[in-house]
């Protein structure tokens, strides 16, 4: 089976700038709002650069989805924590020509994979604003379950906006 997902690399930088600009719109609705320098390859390289060393330090999984050789979307673990918690926070998003096409499902599964079989950890929390029924719908399909409402979760798109709060567990499925 081939991989969905790779790591990022420091080179993935001039790809990003381009995929993040040309999905600058479709993204906005579900992001923070973004300096201008983001979508530059110098701000990816910047970016990058971070979340290497973060997954250097264990406390992030950075990857970029990939499908037929080109980046089509990103999705991270990050506040990676061990010890007791053993738990992730996971974020995922597919270029808008490639929506619909499972490719968000399929790389949430795999990082389903990284973390419990690969990292040991215990949990993945993912929050999505409360009208994003299409994220929603990709983390169920992944067997998240909805745990919590929480009000003026994020600032995204320039305001704090409610998100809905999901998680799975590293247990055995329950039917």
């Amino acid at each position: 089976m081939t991989e969905l997902t790779r790591l990022v690399r420091p080179a993935d930088a001039a790809e990003l700038a381009e995929l993040y600009s040309a999905n600058r719109e479709h993204l906005a609705p579900w992001d923070p709002a973004r300096a201008d320098s983001f979508y530059t390859v110098a701000g990816q390289a910047e970016v990058l650069a971070t979340q290497l060393a973060n997954h250097a330090l264990g406390i992030a999984e950075p990857r970029v989805i990939v499908e037929d050789g080109r980046l089509v979307g990103r999705v991270n673990l990050s506040s990676i924590a061990y010890g007791p918690f053993r738990s992730a926070i996971l974020g995922y998003w597919v270029d808008r020509l490639s929506v619909g096409r499972g490719l968000a499902s399929g790389a949430v599964a795999e990082m389903v994979t990284v973390a419990f079989d690969g990292l040991g950890l215990h949990r993945l929390e993912a929050g999505t604003l409360a009208h994003n029924l299409a994220s929603q719908a990709v983390l169920a399909r992944n067997h998240f379950e909805r745990f919590g409402y929480a009000p003026r979760y994020l600032e995204i798109a320039g305001r704090y906006q409610d998100h809905v709060l999901f998680q799975r567990l590293n247990e055995p499925e329950t039917p």
